[in-house]
C-alpha cells in the first residue's frame, strides 16, 4: 500500500476529505518522527511500538569490489509487533 493509497483508505473509514486525511497522516508521522528524535519510543497498544535503537560502528563490505569500508555509528528505528497486530496476521 503506498502513501495516496492509505490517504484514500483513511479518508473512506473515517468519513473525512482527502486532504484531512493527508493532514493527519501527516501528523502522525511528524509526531513519531519527532518523539523518537528526541529518544522516546512510540508504543499503540495492540498494534506494536516504534522504537528508536543505537547501531555500532562496524565493518561493511562493497559487494561490488569487496572492499571493506567503515560504517559510522548510527540511530535507526525499528517497528515491534504488538500481540494484537501479530494474532491478526496469524489467523
Amino acid at each position: 500500500m503506498t502513501k495516496t493509497e492509505l490517504i484514500a483508505a483513511m479518508a473512506a473509514a473515517a468519513d473525512i476529505s482527502r486532504d484531512q486525511a493527508k493532514l493527519a497522516l501527516e501528523a502522525f508521522t511528524d509526531g513519531v518522527t519527532d518523539s523518537l528524535r528526541q529518544g522516546h519510543d512510540v508504543r499503540l497498544t495492540g498494534f506494536g511500538a516504534f522504537v528508536a535503537v543505537d547501531r555500532k560502528a562496524g565493518v561493511a563490505r562493497n559487494p561490488r569490489t569487496g572492499e571493506a569500508i567503515a560504517r559510522p555509528a548510527s540511530r535507526t528505528a525499528k517497528f515491534r509487533v504488538g500481540e494484537g497486530l501479530k494474532s491478526v496476521l496469524n489467523g
